[in-house]
């Protein structure tokens, strides 16, 4: 099944389905509001809720407290693959995408699995075909071009950071640079596409603001129908440029890590504070995670460091309150997630690798799947509650720990429950085969440390 066929067969589905509620109740229940947002090189360890000492998060801490928090959630180590696996439920192993963009182990221009407009079926496609207003905002850093692009997948509007190399033909570009005559910036004087056209920003724009402004905006235009609303932001990725001073309005900070992360706190505050002014709160699953670990502690290595993001839920009625949750989580868990708070039925014929923790959300079942699994180019990692494989093959003991202190490193151990985990796990990998024929990696430059806060 492509994704025209599932659109065309869940429209009529989500059609019957609705005409059978109605017609076996008095009373229509609206359905559930989503607004998922996921930032940007933000690993677990950087948020107040997950025990760090140095940010201020309130608003995130505040929703953990309200609502359920997972203390293992995994994406993949970098960007483009775990924006696919998020949005279509999927591992590599189905749709291709080991790897960022352009890299080896990700799909060829040319290949059918390149187009995830076509090849894949996102879900913002799910949860249209259920009668939802989609909207996207933020970092899209997947492929296409002008003027679908993004509709492509699912989303009836968009307001994303551009890369030069789509600009319309015969459009000038007049914002700030990243890096010269290269990289629009990606957080003053920005370079913003809004479905499908160039927008000239002024110096004094700063995109996360502007991302946030176009989510609230289509927020309130369809508060009286479901909506989605997908926020990949640009926080916290470097450069850890100043933001906004919170203290003194028309100011800004010296930037660096600590001072992206409380703003992007204040941008998910902004966005539940919206929720509440419209009387949305006790019908929209809030939903906060990051794309892979933080920049210069994890990002881009095949450790759990570099996959463990936050997951945290919340809707008051829905989702439980004040749990904090054990259950393994992985991107391909979210589209079938949303899909169940929604509703709405999932594509048939394609393999969904992914299972619906909104059981655990409502309070019905305390645990989950048995293992999560992610992946970089032609490396793997596997975890259940006890036991993690890193991509270089060490096996670790993690007894009942998830942040990654006190585990054991048992790889050389000839001891039978450590022989039965890795026979396990080596059966699992059978499943999930790597890709082949990836070129022998380059050694890495060595970067310049990143200016820490």
């Amino acid at each position: 099944m492509n994704r025209r066929e599932f659109l065309g067969d869940a429209g009529l589905a989500s059609a019957a389905a609705l005409l059978g509620a109605a017609e076996a109740s008095p009373v229509k229940r609206k359905p559930l509001n989503v607004v998922l947002i996921m930032a940007d090189d933000l690993g677990a360890a950087e948020l107040g809720c997950y025990g760090n000492a140095k940010h201020k998060t309130p608003h995130l801490d505040a929703l953990a407290r309200g609502g359920t928090r997972f203390e293992t959630c995994w994406a993949t180590p970098l960007c483009s693959p775990s924006r696919v696996e998020i949005m279509t439920g999927r591992y590599a192993t189905h749709t291709g995408w080991w790897n960022f963009i352009g890299r080896p182990g990700s799909p060829p221009r040319n290949s059918p699995q390149y187009d995830i407009g076509t090849s894949q079926v996102t879900f913002a496609d799910v949860l249209k075909a259920r009668g939802y207003a989609t909207a996207l905002a933020g970092k899209w850093q997947l492929p296409k071009q002008l003027p679908t692009l993004v509709r492509d997948c699912g989303f009836d509007e968009y307001m994303i950071w551009m890369w030069l190399h789509k600009m319309p033909p015969g459009v000038e570009y007049t914002s700030g640079w990243q890096v010269k005559g290269r990289v629009p910036s990606r957080f003053w004087h920005p370079g913003i596409f809004r479905n499908g056209e160039y927008v000239a920003t002024k110096p004094d724009d700063y995109a996360p603001d502007l991302f946030t402004d176009f989510l609230i905006d289509f927020i309130r235009r369809h508060k009286d129908k479901p909506f989605l609303a997908y926020y990949p932001a640009c926080l916290t990725h470097t450069p850890w440029a100043p933001t906004p001073d919170l203290g003194r309005p028309g100011k800004k900070t010296r930037g660096g890590l600590r001072h992206n992360v409380e703003y992007l706190d204040h941008l998910v505050g902004r966005i539940v504070g919206a929720l509440d002014e419209l009387g949305l709160r006790e019908r929209t699953v809030v939903l906060f995670t990051g794309d892979n670990g933080t920049g210069g502690a994890g990002k881009g290595t095949v450790t759990e460091r570099g996959v463990r993001v936050p997951m945290i839920a919340h809707c008051p009625g829905v989702v439980e309150a004040g749990a904090v949750s054990d259950a393994l989580v992985d991107f391909s868990d979210v589209l079938p997630t949303v899909a169940d708070l929604a509703g709405a039925p999932l594509p048939k014929g394609r393999a969904i690798d992914g299972h619906s923790f909104a059981p655990i959300l409502r309070g019905e079942r305390a645990t989950g799947r048995d293992w999560i699994f992610s992946y970089l180019r032609d490396r793997r990692m596997l975890r259940d509650r006890r036991w993690l494989l890193e991509g270089n093959g060490r096996l670790y003991d993690c007894g009942h720990r998830r942040d990654g202190k006190g585990y054991s490193d048992v790889s050389e151990s000839t001891a039978p429950e450590v022989a039965a985990a890795r026979a396990r796990f080596a059966k699992i990998l059978e499943g999930l085969p790597a890709p082949k024929d990836i070129p022998p990696r380059r050694p890495r430059k060595k970067r310049k440390k990143e200016k820490k806060q």
